[in-house]
């Protein structure tokens, strides 16, 4: 009981405090407890609405949060024409998402756009860019992206807005003559390489940037790295991270994008892990990952292929277990049994021996495939015999096939066999210097299947010519499998597509499968439904599984 000087007196426990009191309670928990008093982000649109919404409350309904409340409840987004210079049609969650980011973009907010692979995350980024260049002139734009990416987003800005003014940067100052000022000069777009962004961030810095868009941006999804600190210092009105996986294998990642992009909404690292990603990944608390969600959903836009592109064709998958050769399996066995000793003494100290403890599971990995990648004796390798089976009566059929793995070394004996088969093939791995021109042999159809190492194709490829996908080789975290089955499976693909995983029986492929749908968890229920999560680094107890 509450008297006040007056003597009129009220309870202190009802439902309307305990609210107050809980949203306080976690206001102050975000807060860094080095500062002053308590402050709520502008970035806490979900805090502002249930603040506002108490009746023993009255918050200020200012122009700029009766606008901002609408991001709480995207349905309620005004809907805008697309701009006229736009050379696209977009389809009905592309002009939403469109729409949302010039939301953002007007309300100098960040966020980070993570529609699944293949649903048009650059042209609806373009159409943004395209609209706040006809409402006025100012400084450019600048796209951080991946280097195989920087010249997609070049075509994809030409095809789409040729209006805009766009400027490539593609080597460091002293091998391009000019500063940075110079090149970016008269632009309405600045498109560069991660790698060029960390090496000349000083210069970035220097510059004056109507926005900073991040593609692919769980490239520095690390907090510690060079990029990620150049992205989170740059000054920019408005920030935005564009990737289809926003997090692949821990609660941390998201935090890492959002410090760049809605500085303050998840407060500071520490304070992120107690409130949120502790109970989360560790104590499974259901509860706090809806707290979580419900703060993410005003700045972080996802929708699924299976939602909004109803016209897709389907996706089917097969896996294809397949036993090892009996010599084969003689020397997985017994080297298996070698590696196994070795990382069980290893395991109790994942921090110090994390490197050796991989190295020893990618070498197992390295062994299902084929016997040769390891050993100095080798043996027929099933998987071999069996993709040059499947190709000649792929390509018999008249399908295009593209044949992914992690490993460039397999990669390349895979294509000696399909050559060996009289079945003509395209290559690309990140040692590849044409890579446009190898890319345009399968698109236009003079080979029918291409040879893709994950790293090199998991991004920037739309390649919806396949209607074939083999994955040679499966890992835990499905995020890089499923960016670059992607890259057949689009907008723009008209044929079912038929995805063929290949998986050595009895070997730690076989553990990896059951791994990897534990894994998928914690994305799908942070992202998409609801539930506790788990954290999807490896544990000790997952490598004991792996070599059990």
């Amino acid at each position: 009981m509450f008297v006040l000087p007056s003597g009129t007196y009220f309870p202190l426990i009802s439902p309307e405090l305990e609210q107050l009191r809980r949203i306080i309670d976690e206001a102050r928990q975000l807060n860094d407890p080095r500062g002053r008093g308590l402050r709520i982000s502008r970035y806490q649109v979900d805090l502002w609405e249930e603040l506002a919404g108490l009746p023993t409350v009255q918050a200020q309904r200012e122009a700029w949060w009766q606008n901002l409340a609408q991001l709480s409840d995207q349905a309620q987004l005004v809907h805008l024409d697309p701009p006229e210079a736009l050379q696209a049609e977009l389809r009905d969650y592309q002009r939403h998402g469109y729409s949302w980011l010039s939301f953002l973009y007007d309300h100098r907010l960040g966020g980070v756009l993570a529609d699944d692979m293949g649903l048009g995350k650059t042209v609806q980024t373009l159409a943004m860019i395209q609209r706040a260049r006809q409402q006025s002139p100012g400084p450019p734009f600048l796209i951080v992206a991946p280097t195989s990416v920087v010249s997609n987003w070049a075509a994809e800005a030409a095809r789409f807005t040729p209006d805009l003014r766009v400027r490539t940067i593609s080597a460091t100052e002293a091998r391009r003559g000019t500063g940075l000022s110079a090149a970016a000069q008269d632009a309405d777009l600045v498109i560069t390489s991660y790698a060029l962004f960390r090496m000349e961030a000083e210069q970035y810095q220097q510059l004056s940037w109507a926005g900073l868009i991040l593609d692919e941006a769980q490239m520095i999804k690390n907090h510690t790295s060079r990029g990620h600190r150049a992205a989170r210092t740059l000054s920019a009105p408005f920030k935005l991270a564009v990737t289809g996986t926003p997090m692949e294998n821990s609660l941390q990642e998201l935090w890492a994008l959002f410090s760049i992009t809605c500085p303050g909404l998840l407060g500071g690292r520490d304070q992120f892990n107690r409130v949120y990603r502790t109970p989360i990944e560790k104590e499974r608390d259901a509860a706090r990952l809806t707290q979580l969600k419900r703060r993410l959903r005003p700045f972080l836009l996802r929708r699924r292929k299976e939602d909004v592109a109803a016209e897709l064709p389907p996706k089917q998958e097969q896996v294809l277990e397949l036993e090892l050769d009996p010599g084969h399996r003689r020397i997985y066995d017994r080297r298996l049994q070698r590696e196994r000793l070795k990382v069980l003494g290893l395991v109790d100290n994942m921090a110090a021996n994390r490197f050796e403890i991989f190295r020893s599971l990618t070498l197992l990995r390295q062994l299902a495939l084929d016997a040769s990648l390891v050993e100095e004796e080798s043996a027929p390798s099933a998987k071999l015999m069996a993709l040059s089976s499947l190709l000649a009566e792929a390509v018999e059929e008249g399908h295009q096939v593209l044949v992914l793995s992690q490993f460039t070394r397999f990669l390349t004996k895979a294509r000696k066999a399909a050559s060996s088969a009289k079945i003509p093939s395209a290559y690309l791995d990140g040692s590849t210097t044409d890579r446009d021109a190898v890319i345009s042999q399968f698109r236009s159809g003079e080979v029918p299947v291409f040879f893709v190492s994950l790293k090199a194709g998991g991004f920037g490829l739309n390649l919806v010519e396949a209607d074939y996908v083999v994955l040679l080789d499966p890992w835990w975290n499905p995020a890089a499998e499923e960016q670059a089955i992607d890259r057949a499976h689009r907008i723009g693909q008209t044929r079912s597509v038929m995805v063929y995983r290949m998986v050595s029986k009895d070997t730690i492929e076989s553990k990896v499968m059951a791994l990897k749908e534990s894994k998928q968890e914690l994305f799908d229920r942070v992202l998409e439904s609801t539930g506790a999560a788990e954290s999807s680094q490896l544990s000790a107890a997952d490598i004991r599984a792996l070599l059990e």
